[in-house]
């Protein structure tokens, strides 16, 4: 259990060499990103959804359920929280609910975007988006509302899979001048197109994200810092892995009836102990015990 409070977000995101950003869809895998040295976490919401429902990622969560893994992830790491708060699930007046919330819950930064409800996901086909001065008033919404200035507003913006590039950056500087702190355009599909994007409104964080298989190209952090991002998102990598080892375990275990042929695939227990700090319980166990 975590009882740290975590550096402000803020303070991350202009250090050298970035913020390189691993998404995690639950605490386990928070806790495993924090372990190995990750400085803040992003609860994907596409994660969220492949893991906790089994289902793609096309807005079928609810605030409720996104809320209980932030409390949940926030309650287990000690670095920030980014949680993927897709539309806002609802208008503006429903943004003011939903930041309250996943900030009360541990959020140090939400994410909120563009797209017309249900959502789905950034490198899928068929994207629509609400008009610009909808969104705006979100983001003004959720920027009111938050009880923390270090509670970071990250604006993203799906209009280039709809309206092309030109309009996403232009959507981009309205978000940023309606109070948004970080700005995310979503869906680029070229080297090109990365850089001019980051490139654009010099001074605004900005965040890349990089999606095995999507349609955004995979980059080089080098390449990523020199075109002008200062946040290199990695959102469903963890998970891509975890269910590759899935899926080879259970291959192994189905095809020999035992544990035998992939012994070598699996984190060993004391290692899974040490992740879910097993002795830190043992100590309390110990502290509270009966006389």
């Amino acid at each position: 259990m975590s009882t740290a409070v975590p550096a402000p977000l803020r303070d991350l995101i202009g250090v050298d060499g970035g913020l390189l950003l691993p998404g995690v869809a639950n605490a386990l895998t928070a806790r495993i990103a924090e372990d190995l040295g990750f400085r803040a976490v992003y609860i994907t919401g596409a994660g969220v959804a492949n893991t906790f429902l089994g289902l793609p990622d096309i807005g079928l969560l609810s605030l409720t359920e996104m809320a209980a893994h932030v409390g949940a992830i926030s309650d287990a790491v000690d670095v920030p929280v980014i949680v993927d708060a897709d539309t806002g699930f609802g208008n503006a007046i429903s943004v003011v609910r939903t930041v309250r919330l996943l900030e009360k819950a541990g959020a140090c930064g939400i994410q909120l975007e563009d797209q017309v409800a249900p959502k789905r996901c950034g490198h899928f086909e068929g994207q629509k988006v609400i008009p610009s001065a909808e969104m705006r008033q979100k983001i003004r919404a959720a920027t009111e509302s938050r009880r923390s200035e270090n509670t970071l507003i990250i604006a993203r913006t799906d209009a280039r899979a709809e309206h092309g590039l030109s309009e996403a950056l232009d959507r981009a500087a309205a978000y940023a001048e309606a109070g948004a702190d970080v700005l995310f355009i979503e869906g680029l599909r070229s080297r090109d197109e990365l850089a001019e994007a980051g490139a654009a409104l010099p001074g605004v964080p900005k965040l890349a994200n990089m999606v095995e298989g999507g349609k955004t190209p995979l980059l080089a952090r080098e390449d990523l810092l020199a075109m002008g991002y200062s946040i290199l998102l990695y959102a469903n990598a963890a998970m891509q892995g975890a269910i590759h080892g899935a899926q080879k375990v259970l291959a192994g275990l189905r095809d020999a009836g035992s544990l035998g042929p992939v012994l070598d695939d699996l984190t060993p227990w004391h290692e899974r102990q040490r992740l879910v700090r097993r002795d830190d319980f043992n100590d309390l166990d110990k502290r509270y015990q009966a006389e």
